[in-house]
């Protein structure tokens, strides 16, 4: 597995180095020319003689100091006119300021997958094993897996395996579109997906189940007013709000309805979204580009247990497609391991892993405790 090495910040470079240099924002949503712009790497900001970690970090953000000296990494667009905002271009500690892209170090010998270096092959091994443990760990520790999925996890029949995960206590948030809580709904009222029969085969009528799914809990008023009319009866939304496991849906020019739980406005959604990201420990995305890509953009690549110790934010992407899993890494977030498979086997054969680890760890069998 891989540890977290900090920076040694007694080494000249770093220990002569200024304090980062601060502007002020010019309007609201208006950030200074120079200002510096974050990656999802830990970064430090030296203030008052001392290295510091902003609160909240994830890419694309900027560096907003508040009334009373914290550091937030913070969207452009929720900047406020006169909020002193941190500048430079220089990531090596120089101007103040050190992203420090080396600090996870590798340990494992190789025997494990590494989140912040792995390639992206469907030829390479899937350990089914390590993920499992990573998950039960994360419900031992209190831990919030936030999970990203996408239809395509509803159609390919992993409904009552994305079900199971919720009911045993493996989801903290779910982040999806309209499309997931419709064809769910739809399942649940109708026993098909998209006019689908669990068989794979066409229904009469079929291609309009999805928008009567919808129809229906827009005239109960929402989701958790058609589960508790026992509308909803089973599946991923009815396992969610029975559980009060939170939800954002988010909307798109392509949806039907939309159901009325789906947040249209895209700067609503992303801030909704974002309250699930900053406390998120572990990110389970599944068959969905868009989502994963913008959920992606809102992780760190760490952990901030405190300001000295830290850890790696595993990040799972699966998709049938190499393109999508390789676009996910491109775009910055390098901590994901990739999963080239679909999602009905990926969610089959990590519920069975996860069953074999709850059951090593009951029994007390040695090598059962993690990591």
């Amino acid at each position: 597995m891989a540890f977290y090495t900090p920076p040694d910040f007694s080494a000249p470079r770093l220990a002569g180095a200024p304090d980062a240099a601060f502007e002020a924002a010019p309007a609201d949503g208006v950030l200074p020319d120079a200002y510096f712009p974050t990656t999802n790497l830990p970064t430090f900001v030296k203030v008052g003689g001392r290295w510091r970690l902003p609160r909240e970090p994830r890419m694309d953000g900027a560096i907003v100091r508040d009334e009373h000296g914290e550091l937030w990494i913070r969207e452009g667009r929720r900047v406020r006119a006169g909020q002193p905002v941190a500048i430079g271009h220089a990531e090596d500690g120089s101007e103040g300021l050190l992203v420090h892209a080396r600090a996870f170090r590798d340990d494992s010998g190789g025997d494990e997958f590494q989140f912040m270096s792995s390639d992206v092959s469907r030829e390479k091994p899937i350990d089914y094993q390590v993920m499992a443990r990573l998950l039960v760990d994360e419900r031992e520790r209190g831990g919030y897996p936030v999970w990203v999925t996408g239809p395509a996890l509803v159609h390919s029949r992993a409904r009552r395996d994305m079900q199971w995960f919720v009911r045993n206590g493996f989801v903290g948030a779910l982040l999806a579109g309209n499309a997931v809580a419709a064809h769910d709904i739809e399942a649940a009222i109708y026993g098909t997906t998209l006019g689908m029969s669990e068989r794979g085969v066409p229904t009469q009528g079929g291609h309009a189940l999805h928008v009567r799914a919808i129809n229906r809990v827009r005239r109960a008023g929402s989701i958790h007013a058609a589960v508790e009319q026992g509308i909803i009866t089973d599946g991923i939304m009815h396992a969610l709000v029975a559980c009060k496991v939170p939800f954002v849906l988010t909307g798109s020019i392509r949806d039907d309805g939309p159901l009325p739980d789906v947040v249209t406005d895209m700067l609503e959604a992303q801030d909704r979204m974002r309250e699930h990201t900053v406390r998120a420990t572990m990110a389970i995305l599944v068959a969905t580009a868009l989502h994963a890509i913008a959920t992606g953009n809102m992780l760190p690549a760490f952990i901030m247990d405190s300001e000295t110790e830290l850890r790696e934010l595993p990040t799972i992407c699966v998709d049938s497609s190499e393109f999508v899993v390789s676009k996910l890494k491109d775009r910055g977030t390098h901590q994901a391991f990739g999963v080239v498979t679909n999602a009905q086997d990926f969610m089959h054969i990590l519920r069975l892993f996860v069953e074999r680890e709850l059951e090593t760890r009951r029994a007390g069998t040695p090598g059962g405790t993690g990591r």
